[in-house]
């Protein structure tokens, strides 16, 4: 006799609960145009949800305060994350001068102060010494580990943040525009750069002071705004959701890729090398990946003639 307590007899008194989408296989990249106030965290949940998505990840953190590309991988394409994290970078960034912060973005505290407005004459005649290869000191609230511990968690804490310079490249950095209170810029750069860091030390130099007042990613890697989905897009049907999903190898656009026939993939999703034969076989420790029939089967690297695989996907 079925016990009347039992979970699976009691109904809600007037109420009705939709049964929670079950949670499937989805494979490819949404490149997101993340709002202000977001943090990468609850972005990564919002397409994890549209999808309902077993796997998701996104590549480069983008700060709340930042709005913009934010690249986030779904299922098999998580495997691809270091090809995006690992490429060139632009963003678009406003600096109001006259005052630093303790975070060197306006969510901090004001730390100094300057009466001082800087030319954009003076401004262009530093901007070489921020192009290049340049030392850079990376904010203190900055995700970077000091013993284990993140920065701006030991920072939050009132704890004293010491973090040594390190060797970043900054590719390109203009004027956009400029009305004396603040300045906009565009800048291209590498992995690692920090743009917080640029407005906190172009202040200094210039002897104004500055932090970032807007900031706006543009490009990570192969990834451009013009392919990125709002938030509203991705809420607003399956279909439309469905439609902002780019292909895993979309990712990979950067590097070479070769053809394999299907003998050869079976190879590779075993995870044993396959020979190259022929004049035209790629170079020695060039990284790759390899397709057959137009499905991506594996990345990895030209070693001793072969092709070695480092990644295998399951498409």
């Amino acid at each position: 006799m079925t016990d009347p307590l039992s979970p699976d007899v009691i109904e809600p008194q007037g109420q009705s609960f939709a049964p929670r989408p079950k949670k499937r296989d989805v494979h490819g990249w949404v490149v997101l145009d993340k709002p202000v106030g977001m943090t990468s965290t609850h972005a990564v949940a919002v397409v994890k949800r549209a999808f309902s998505a077993k796997k998701a990840g996104h590549a480069g953190t983008l700060d709340p305060l930042a709005s913009g590309l934010l690249p986030i991988a779904l299922g098999e394409a998580t495997k691809t994350v270091p090809f995006v994290m690992d490429g060139r970078k632009a963003y678009q960034f406003t600096v109001s001068w006259g005052s630093q912060t303790d975070t060197d973005d306006t969510e901090g505290k004001v730390i100094a102060t300057s009466d001082d407005r800087p030319e954009a004459t003076a401004i262009a005649a530093l901007l070489p010494r921020f192009t290049g290869t340049i030392s850079q000191v990376p904010p203190k609230f900055s995700a970077i580990k000091i013993a284990g511990e993140r920065a701006y968690d030991l920072a939050r804490e009132g704890e004293e943040v010491v973090l040594e310079p390190r060797p970043v490249e900054i590719d390109s950095l203009r004027i956009v525009s400029h009305d004396g209170a603040t300045t906009t810029f565009e800048a291209e750069c590498g992995k690692g750069t920090y743009v917080r860091a640029i407005a906190r030390d172009l202040g200094l130099a210039l002897g104004c002071l500055g932090h970032v007042a807007h900031l706006r990613r543009t490009r990570v890697g192969p990834f451009d705004i013009t392919d990125a989905a709002s938030v509203e897009i991705l809420r607003e049907s399956p279909e439309s959701a469905a439609a902002a999903l780019l292909p895993v190898m979309a990712a990979l656009s950067l590097i070479p890729d070769m053809a394999v026939n299907r003998d050869a993939a079976m190879r590779l999703k075993r995870g044993q090398s396959v020979l190259l034969r022929g004049r035209d076989a790629p170079v020695e420790s060039q990284v790759m990946y390899a397709t057959s029939g137009g499905v991506l089967i594996a990345i990895g690297a030209i070693a001793q003639g072969e092709f070695v695989p480092h990644r295998v996907f399951n498409l």
